[in-house]
């Protein structure tokens, strides 16, 4: 159970890393940003329900989308910054 759940993370965490990057070079309030914003939603709740775990662990996984939605943005942003990325 604890690797499952460690796996779950891990696999929440990096899907949420390139979604980050898309939603800081979209407008705000777009569709477009609400798509980058929600689209690891579905995965959530498919994982926790394929594996059969309870609901505390969706908000453990929430939190992890948006730490790595976070860690996505601003990796995006200091690579535009230095110029690599245009």
């Amino acid at each position: 159970m604890l690797v499952t759940v460690a796996l779950m993370s891990l696999v929440t965490f990096l899907v949420n890393i390139p979604l980050g990057m898309w939603r800081v070079n979209t407008r705000p309030f777009t569709f477009g940003w609400f798509l980058a914003t929600l689209a690891s939603l579905p995965l959530i709740v498919f994982l926790r329900q394929d594996y059969e775990l309870t609901l505390g662990f969706v908000a453990l996984l929430v939190v992890l989308g948006i730490i790595g939605q976070t860690f996505g943005g601003r990796f995006a942003r200091k690579r535009v910054v230095v110029g690599r990325w245009s």
